[in-house]
């Protein structure tokens, strides 16, 4: 600063200083101007630089200051006052540190002291606002907080004056008479550390964590240790805040305040120093350490203040320790990151500094940095692996720390059946998580033999020495899983049996859930832990796995369904995959050992013969339960809701036997289990399981085709993992690659040794799910129904499964022929269309009479000129060339049928068979085959079939079934459409009548049915779904295409227009009204003049002629004019 400047900056503060020290002797009027005063003084120091001020610059401001304190008693001046003063103290203080004389010092922060105390100078008390004690502390800090080299040289200082002034500061402070003053100082500053106030707070842990760290004597702390302890787990949990949650930075300061403290008062080197703990340096030590425990020296201390450190003191102090400790379990919990951070270093350092002192109170601060691993904090989470991580390696005490936490590990495994048991959530995730956190500090990447003996405890845990029979039967016992009610997938299987999809996207697996685990939390903290363990302890974990599969493999009750799902965790995490999600699939930097590989495959062979079992032998164990060893549990808890009995509380009467523990049988949720598995052992081996289909295909369509959703669900859902697991595009592609293995599974299920019913049902879904990719394979298919048609004929239910297999197969064909077209049959056009004359008026009716019996030959009357009339060349001799037969016969020659019409004409002829089959299903598939098979077969290789089995076909509208004759009926609309020249005669001599007398048995049925429409025109039923109304609609579409295909004949015709005429009315269902409309609008399109006088002389009067067609009960006005509309449109 140059001398102008420092002349105008002294002017400045000479303005200000003078009127202060003028007025220095407060009274009612002069406080506010000095209160003004102390403002602009105050405002001035800050904006000057700290560096600038000179000694005897710091001195000129100091004066006026000081006789404001000495010329007014304390209780004279106001609140306001002296938190400015302070404040301005404090500022001073920034620069007057170096050069402050000690006197001074001790003075100013005795005074701050008193302020903070609330301690007059006559000893009396008179309590400071909030305000003027954070000011006074805040003057305590800067005097106290320690000046870098740095600073020292931004004041032109030697680097070496920080040090000397802080260690005779530290001196001053530490000397015997000021003792009490830093224990009243510390007392103080833990009363307003319990402010609500927040700055007033922060401050006062800042003070304290600076006084007990630089200040305080060693023999001093052990001393206001209890009282820090105390009051700083109060300030950490909010002890007495109405806010209910402490501030993040609050929690920091409080918990490091306590490190400190307890670090000095209780920490292993200076306990050790001071003879509280046995130091052994040699062999004598150790054989007097038994007369040192006798005979406990009295250490004597520097003050009378101060506090000896002996055995009986540490154990006592510890003790206390603990339980305050103990306390601090909220803060794992606290939302905000910066108290998590401090509760990681407070953890830490104590575990590093007090092993020997607090041996009880090291697994519970390891358990706060096991729970901080898991925060949801990342940053959180990886502070606290790094410190976990560090303890374990580079610990002086790292064996110890080690067993303790195998030791953490074994409880809290064995904890976990009884926190279970009594459906405390809170507790099962808490145990779970401790043990995930400890499998992921093993997991952590290091190669550090500390963290290779944790994944080797964990593996010996879990092998064959682990007493997996001991523990592994309490938690079996208590894990009992509900199936869901409800199934939420994107994809059923219902969905992909109805519309065909084969190419399906990610399909995630159903959740179970726990009978005594009700968070979602704590259920996916479980699952987290099986996987974790597995993935920890590495290969050893195998035996657990084998173990667990085992005892899933004996039966379907509770605990074995329990067992597969902790067999499906634990090898989920050794096998480092995921069902949840295929990240793990396109990993391909992950490595497995072979030993995991090979007990995979074995473990997918030995779970896909569990559907070898008959389902008799199912029924067998249930009728005879067998008891299984261990059945008894170790401890016995009884959760019960409502109110207590009283007579079992007061014991007034004799108390009844203990009811034996109902264990449930779950086949539904082991068989989804059981898939799980298989989903497992897929992504582990990854292509390697393609060696496994012949074995594993069927299970998974088996289930697929099951009627419990959940099992539907997992099925559809394995079968994409797998697909994703062995890299095919699609399920599809997957079946149509092993549809050999798929086949020859379900064919050995359809003999007389083996007999699965379900087999057909997975017959049809492998044809659907691989598409028509299948025509190539069909004939395997369809060779193979046939042959279990011939062994199991007289068995319905088997009959009627192997015709919906060729049902599914030529629905397959039928999709293939549309998509392409060009693979379809060849239809000659028909002749009725050709032949039919439309005689329009007498005219042209007296033209065609004379000449309707004479063939019409066009005779060629253009002249072409002089052109041969023969061929060229020699006349051909008799013999030379083909008869007029042979050259008709080669004309009429047809392409060879493709391989789908060769199938097709297979099935069709072998099955006509069972049209009279006595099961009625049967009969309708069959009619349904037939249905498919028209569209696909050339009319050479259908109509000689349907002429052979019109008559059974004519049976089966006689059929007492209704979904039969709507089926015939279906089937003669097919028949119209794609032959209608082969079904004129068949179609009005033999279809027309029986429709009559079907229609007449509907009316009659109608009348007497309570759910028919009530009304004057009502036909047919309320309901769509009646079998009345499918067979209404069925008839009505069956004549349209009559219509459509079949040339008229006139009676037949005239009779059709005027039965079907009530169906255009208005209180007819809509859809059978929509079906008559388009029944009437393909009969107008072949005479549109009968059509329109049929319903034009129904609902109006056309002429006396016509009198009898009119109806108006049947109020068929509106359609009928939208019909003629349509057709002279």
């Amino acid at each position: 600063m140059t001398s102008t400047e420092g002349q105008a900056q002294f002017q400045r503060f000479k303005a200000i200083c003078v009127p202060i020290l003028s007025s220095s002797k407060l009274t009612p009027s002069t406080i506010p101007a000095i209160s003004s005063l102390l403002s602009q003084l105050i405002q001035g120091l800050r904006d000057l630089d700290p560096v600038t001020l000179t000694p005897s610059f710091i001195s000129y401001v100091f004066f006026p200051l000081s006789s404001i304190l000495q010329r007014n008693l304390s209780s004279e001046i106001p609140d306001q006052i002296l938190e400015k003063v302070l404040i301005a103290l404090g500022i001073l203080s920034e620069n007057w540190w170096w050069t402050c004389e000690l006197k001074i010092f001790e003075q100013v922060f005795m005074l701050c002291g008193a302020v903070v105390g609330g301690l007059e100078s006559k000893g009396k008390e008179r309590a400071r606002d909030e305000e003027t004690k954070e000011a006074a502390i805040r003057c305590i800090l800067s005097l106290l907080y320690k000046r870098t080299p740095e600073d020292a040289t931004a004041r032109s200082l030697p680097a070496s004056k920080a040090e000397a002034r802080a260690q005779e500061i530290q001196n001053l402070l530490r000397s015997p008479k000021f003792v009490p003053i830093i224990g009243q100082t510390i007392d103080s500053v833990l009363g307003t550390a319990a402010s609500s106030r927040l700055s007033l707070q922060q401050s006062s842990l800042d003070l304290l964590a600076l006084i007990l760290e630089s200040y305080a004597p060693e023999d001093l702390i052990p001393t206001v240790l209890p009282g820090v302890a105390s009051t700083m787990t109060k300030v950490a949990l909010g002890v007495g805040s109405s806010k209910g949650w402490t501030n993040g930075l609050t929690v920091a300061g409080a918990l490091k305040v306590l490190r400190i403290a307890i670090v000095k008062a209780v920490g292993d080197d200076v306990c050790m120093k001071e003879g509280a703990l046995p130091k052994f340096e040699d062999l004598e030590d150790l054989a007097n350490f038994s007369k040192s425990e006798e005979a406990e020296p009295s250490l004597p201390t520097s003050t009378k203040y101060g506090t000896a450190r002996t055995p009986s003191w540490l154990r006592g102090t510890t003790s206390q320790l603990h339980m305050a400790i103990n306390t601090l379990n909220p803060l794992v919990k606290h939302p905000t990151p910066s108290a998590l951070y401090a509760l990681v270093d407070f953890s830490s350092e104590i575990i590093a500094t007090t092993a020997l002192t607090l041996p009880h109170t090291q697994p519970l601060l390891i358990s706060f940095l096991l729970s901080l691993s898991n925060s949801e904090y990342p940053k959180v989470r990886g502070v606290a692996l790094q410190s976990l991580r560090d303890l374990l390696s580079s610990s002086s005490r790292s064996v110890d720390l080690l067993q303790m936490v195998m030791q953490m590990t074994s409880q809290n495994l064995a904890s976990l059946p009884r926190f279970l048991a009594s459906q405390s959530d809170a507790k099962t995730q808490h145990v779970a998580e401790m043990v995930i956190a400890i499998c992921r500090v093993a997991l952590l990447p290091d190669d550090g033999p500390a963290l290779t003996s944790i994944s080797k405890a964990i593996g010996k845990l879990l092998g064959p020495s682990g007493g997996i029979e001991k523990w592994g039967w309490s938690l079996l016992s208590v894990l009992e899983f509900m199936e869901p009610s409800v199934t939420i997938a994107h994809t059923s299987a219902e969905h992909l049996m109805l519309e065909n999809n084969q190419n399906i996207a990610w399909v995630p697996f159903p959740e179970l859930s726990l009978k005594n685990v009700s968070s979602r939390d704590a259920k996916r903290s479980l699952e987290e832990m099986f996987c974790a363990l597995g993935e920890a302890g590495g290969d050893p974990c195998l035996f657990s796995v084998e173990w667990f599969t085992e005892v899933g493999r004996a039966g379907t009750r509770s605990r074995n369904v329990a067992a597969m799902w902790c067999a499906c965790r634990l090898l989920e995490g050794l096998g480092k995959v995921s069902l949840m999600s295929d990240t793990y699939l396109n990993d391909t930097m992950i490595r497995r050992s072979k030993r995991v590989e090979k007990r995979s495959r074995e473990l997918a062979r030995t779970i896909t013969e569990l559907w070898d079992k008959s389902d008799f032998n199912d029924l067998a164990s249930e009728a005879q339960p067998e008891a299984q060893g261990n059945e008894d549990l170790d401890f016995n808890v009884q959760h019960q809701k409502g109110l207590v009995p009283l007579h079992e509380t007061l014991q007034i009467f004799q108390s009844r036997s203990t009811k034996e523990q109902k264990i449930t049988d779950q086949p539904i949720i082991h068989r989804g289990l059981c898939l799980q598995l298989i989903a497992i052992t897929a992504g582990i081996l990854q292509s390697r399981f393609n060696s496994l289909f012949i074995f594993a295909l069927y299970p998974i369509l088996h289930s697929i085709v099951s009627p419990a959703p959940f099992i539907s669900s997992t099925g559809l859902a394995t079968l994409n993992y797998v697909t994703i697991a062995t890299s095919y595009a699609s399920p599809s592609n997957l079946l149509l690659s092993n549809f050999d293995y798929a086949l020859d599974s379900v064919s050995r299920r359809l003999t007389r040794r083996w007999l699965d019913i379900d087999a057909t049902k997975v017959l049809v879904i492998l044809v659907r799910l691989v598409g028509p990719e299948v025509v190539a394979k069909a004939g395997d298919v369809v060779e193979e129904c046939f042959d279990r048609l011939d062994a199991f004929h007289g068995y319905g239910i088997i009959v009627d499964g192997l015709i919906e297999v060729l049902t599914e197969v030529l629905n397959v064909i039928e999709i293939d022929v549309k998509a392409n077209l060009g693979s379809g049959p060849k239809r000659e056009k028909r002749p009725d269309s050709e032949g039919l004359v439309r005689l329009k008026t007498l005219d042209t009716l007296f033209q065609w009479l004379p000449a309707r019996n004479v063939g019409y030959t066009e005779e060629e009357t253009t002249n072409y000129g002089p052109a041969p009339r023969e061929a060229w060349g020699p006349p051909e001799e008799e013999g030379d060339g083909p008869t007029i037969a042979e050259a008709r016969q080669g004309k009429a020659e047809e392409a060879p049928p493709t391989p789908s019409q060769s199938l097709t004409k297979q099935i069709i002829a072998r099955s006509l068979y069972f049209l009279t089959h006595d099961s009625p299903v049967i009969r309708a598939r069959i009619l349904l085959l037939l249905s498919l098979a028209v569209p696909v077969l050339p009319e050479s290789a259908l109509l000689p079939s349907i002429h052979d089995a019109w008559p059974f076909i004519l049976n089966r509208l006689k059929d007492p079934e209704t979904f039969i004759v709507a089926a015939a009926a279906n089937l003669v609309d097919v028949l119209v459409t794609h032959v209608g020249s082969f079904m004129y005669r068949k179609v009005w001599d033999d279809v027309w009548p029986r429709f009559l007398a079907i229609l007449k048995q509907l009316e009659l049925g109608d009348r007497a049915s309570a759910l028919s429409r009530r009304g004057r025109s009502a036909v047919g039923t309320e309901s769509a779904y009646t079998h009345s109304h499918r067979l209404y609609r069925s008839l009505l579409r069956s004549m349209t295409g009559v219509m459509q295909g079949v040339h008229p004949h006139e009676p037949s015709y005239w009779d059709c227009l005027v039965l079907l005429r009530r169906f255009l009315g208005q209180d007819v269902q809509e859809e059978l009204q929509t079906c008559a409309k388009e029944f009437y609008v393909a009969a107008g399109k072949r005479n549109s003049d009968a059509v329109w006088l049929v319903l034009e002389g129904t609902f109006d009067d056309i002429g006396i002629s016509m009198k009898f067609m009119c109806e108006d009960r049947w109020r068929i006005e509106p359609n009928a004019r939208e019909v003629i509309g349509q057709l002279e449109g």
